[in-house]
């Protein structure tokens, strides 16, 4: 039996998958001493009596006249959530692009009352610094296009737009924090990567408690910018204990979310890759890494069996030109506006590939050459053999096509018609150019499904499903009913959601259509086309006659 390509990337790809679920589960194994002559206990184990204090400056390395006090929590129960809202002052510097921290301190309860100039730093004292704010892009303004005072008001609006392009100062409204309060104990050779930076060892050979900010609680549309009006926020800190496992898997993200920015991709990106991470359940996240790792893995089968199939066909027929057409415009649109909204990158790229493939598609079933003279209509007729009955195929298909888009636009058109106007009155938007991307996008989301009933028609007609690439298919069919499940995870426009349940209705129409119209099984795969049929048929022919003679 001969191996694809195909199997072994797939076996190797869940070999890696296998891998890294189990290095991933690892996060959350008790720590515990395999050495016990050294061994450090952790300094809560023995539940001592703690207090926090919160303190704001907007210097790294603060002198006592260049921190605020927020508060200070004498008895503080560390091992019980804790969240208040603050006033909090954004200094001058902050104001004028600058930085704002916040610096959470844990330390013994002595019945004194912490305070920046006299706690003692060398003591079971520890500190964090939490950065409060964070560059990034600013939200672009929207404003109705048919208010009368837009003519000045976009003139305003552009004007801020190319003033905006670089990065401000924005401001965290809520920060969230965590504490490592289980039980655990380890020996130099145990400490963990993704911890080592956090440990301090105390006189007492203890190691002091671990704090760190929670970064997969924080989103993207917690920050505010900065203004030179902003001279107070309001500040909500949200405190809860943290498992091991829970702890690492944190410290873990927050190093390749790092890794992931240095790669290019926006904060905006990073907190959507965030949102998968949020819940901290093993079982959860393992299933979760397991379902994505399918759907690119599907995604790649699918992209790879679909340019097969097209690389490999010789006639069209039974093949709607049309809806390979609209196919190819509807997924620019699409990212072009997904790209507008600033969608994550696990959106955009795909979609771009897609895209790309669309438009080869396009070449081939229109029968294009491009060069360097231009584009160029080939007409080359197919074999002899069988060059009238292909014709008359290909012409009938056509035929086809255009009855479904004939009774297709007299629906299609007058909604997202509709649809633009009624957007452009009540909706606000960015400029004309986001307004008729958004028009566009929502229109293929919402109708775009209808544009797949020319080749529903056409297989009606023909009462054949065998031209249509069903390998690719249905690779795509899983995607789709995954989609489902990712449509609520990953951070999209409202439309792309409700287009992932669309499309499981399309693919269902598909899948009883060809149940409907069963293709003949001594035909070859349905993926191949009626020329490469006939040319295994007749290598049959040949070996059976061989064999006879």
């Amino acid at each position: 039996m001969k191996l694809s390509w195909s199997a072994v990337f797939t076996a190797v790809f869940f070999g890696y998958i296998s891998y890294s679920m189990w290095t991933f589960a690892q996060l959350f194994r008790t720590l515990e001493c395999t050495d016990k002559i050294t061994c450090f206990q952790s300094f809560l184990n023995k539940n001592p009596k703690m207090q926090l204090a919160l303190f704001t400056s907007h210097s790294v390395s603060p002198i006592s006249t260049e921190v605020k006090k927020l508060t200070n929590v004498r008895n503080f129960d560390y091992r019980e959530p804790y969240s208040r809202e603050f006033n909090v002052d954004v200094p001058l510097k902050t104001r004028r692009n600058g930085t704002l921290y916040l610096y959470v301190v844990l330390a013994i309860d002595d019945d004194n009352a912490l305070d920046w100039k006299e706690f003692q730093r060398d003591g079971p004292t520890v500190i964090q610094r939490i950065s409060l704010t964070q560059y990034t892009v600013p939200k672009e303004a929207t404003y109705n296009l048919l208010n009368e005072g837009t003519t000045n008001q976009d003139k305003k609006t552009k004007k801020e737009k190319l003033s905006n392009i670089k990065p401000k100062t924005h401001i965290k409204t809520k920060v969230f924090v965590t504490i490592l309060t289980d039980k655990a104990s380890m020996s130099p050779q145990d400490v963990v990567p993704e911890l080592a930076r956090m440990i301090r060892v105390s006189r007492t050979a203890e190691f002091l408690p671990m704090i760190q900010s929670n970064i997969l609680k924080e989103r993207f549309n917690h920050l505010v910018e900065v203004t030179k009006n902003t001279t107070e926020i309001s500040l909500e800190l949200n405190y809860s204990p943290s498992s091991v496992g829970k702890f690492r898997l944190i410290a873990h993200i927050d190093n390749a979310m790092s890794q992931l920015t240095n790669f290019g991709f926006s904060a905006k990106d990073v907190d959507e890759v965030k949102e998968i991470f949020a819940d901290a359940n093993i079982y959860l996240l393992c299933g979760t890494l397991f379902i994505g790792s399918i759907h690119t893995l599907f995604d790649f089968l699918s992209f790879k069996n679909d340019v097969n199939f097209w690389r490999k066909k010789k006639n069209y027929a039974g093949l709607s030109t049309r809806s390979t057409i609209w196919r190819a415009f509807s997924t620019i649109i699409i990212f072009l506006y997904l790209y507008d909204e600033r969608s994550s990158l696990l959106i955009l790229i795909p979609t771009g590939i897609g895209a790309i493939i669309e438009l080869w598609k396009c070449k081939k079933i229109l029968k294009m050459e491009i060069s360097w003279k231009g584009v160029v209509r080939l007409n080359s007729p197919p074999s002899d053999n069988n060059k009238d009955s292909t014709l008359k195929a290909e012409k009938e298909t056509n035929e086809f096509d255009r009855q479904g888009m004939k009774y297709l636009s007299y629906v299609l058109y007058p909604l997202v018609l509709s649809y633009a106007i009624y957007s452009l009155i009540y909706h606000p938007h960015k400029s004309w150019y986001n307004w008729t991307l958004t028009s566009a996008g929502n229109g293929v989301y919402a109708f775009g499904f209808l544009f797949m009933l020319p080749q529903l028609f056409i297989n009606y007609k023909l009462k054949s499903v065998a031209s249509l690439p069903w390998r690719a298919f249905m690779y795509k069919a899983f995607n789709t009913f995954i989609d489902d499940v990712f449509a609520f995870i990953i951070t999209m426009p409202t439309a792309h959601r409700v287009a992932c349940f669309r499309d499981d209705i399309v693919f269902l129409i598909y899948l009883y259509q060809r149940w409907l119209y069963p293709v003949d099984k001594t035909r070859i795969d349905a993926g191949a086309s009626m020329n490469e049929v006939e040319e295994y048929e007749a290598v049959d022919d040949t070996k059976d006659t061989k064999k006879t003679q």
